[in-house]
């Protein structure tokens, strides 16, 4: 299922949602190796996003001696360990793993993997910085981002594979938004044996997601994953977000209209 539009209009042109978007293509296409070859983009991967083992660590790889070798032969074969080590300390000795959670939700792993992110972040996180506000949008978007990594790293925290996404601060922003709109239609692209849209109650749709969510993280526990969906930093940020906005802005009122000259709502167009 994949929303296109929901029928919730906002009273204020969402800049954050806008400025978040903008930061995560730049990142992308001026700063991500993307077109370059697999080994290089893997570096760079290694050189900026989060690694469950270095936050629960403290260090980074490059400096974290026999363990940190053990783990990634471990992880990726006998041999890489020395191999990552010596390429990291060559380009980043000095990775801070404190900074790379926050990097790590700029980074994205492929087109349709920023593409995805973008278009849930756009579809529902204009109705979500409206009503909370831009300032506490920013905050509470970032804080869903390393709420969702650090229930990634409770399910895995010797993994040495690069998380990278916004997805996890994108869930927080759809837990938020099932509490504050739970009624609100969205019209959703079905594609199955067959390919259709239909409209559906944001509470429906974004349950789903969520059990979908939750069920794959559940498939994921004792097996040996060397990659793929980071599906307990959806459930994490989800879980934030929905938590967090019942207790503290399920109240909050939409902000006024501008008292200017009467003008028409303005469309979501997107």
């Amino acid at each position: 299922m994949i929303p296109i539009r929901d029928a919730n209009p906002t009273h204020r042109v969402p800049w954050v949602t806008l400025a978040l978007i903008s930061a995560n293509l730049a990142a992308f296409l001026f700063w991500q190796p993307v077109f370059a070859s697999e080994a290089r983009q893997q570096g760079f991967f290694f050189c900026n996003a989060a690694i469950p083992w270095e936050i629960s660590h403290g260090e980074n790889l490059a400096r974290g001696g026999p363990a940190a070798r053990l783990a990634l032969d471990r992880e990726f074969g006998l041999g890489a360990g020395a191999e990552v080590q010596s390429y990291m300390l060559r380009r980043c000795p000095d990775k801070s793993w404190l900074a790379s959670i926050f990097v790590s939700m700029f980074l994205h792993g492929g087109w349709l993997h920023i593409g995805g992110n973008m278009l849930f972040l756009w579809i529902f996180g204009n109705n979500v910085e409206d009503r909370l506000g831009r300032l506490t949008f920013i905050a509470f978007y970032l804080l869903g981002g390393v709420a969702a990594m650090l229930l990634q790293l409770a399910f895995d925290p010797s993994s040495t594979v690069p998380t990278v996404g916004a997805s996890g601060a994108i869930a927080a922003v759809l837990g938020s938004y099932l509490v504050l709109f739970p009624h609100a239609r969205v019209t959703t692209l079905i594609v199955a044996w067959f390919i259709t849209a239909v409209d559906l109650p944001a509470g429906v749709l974004l349950g789903m997601w969520f059990v979908l969510q939750l069920f794959s993280g559940v498939g994921q526990l004792g097996t040996q994953v060397g990659g793929g969906v980071a599906y307990w930093a959806h459930v994490g940020g989800f879980a934030f977000g929905a938590i967090v906005t019942w207790l503290l802005f399920r109240g909050r009122r939409r902000p006024p209209r501008p008292s200017t000259i009467w003008t028409p709502p303005r469309p979501d167009y997107f």
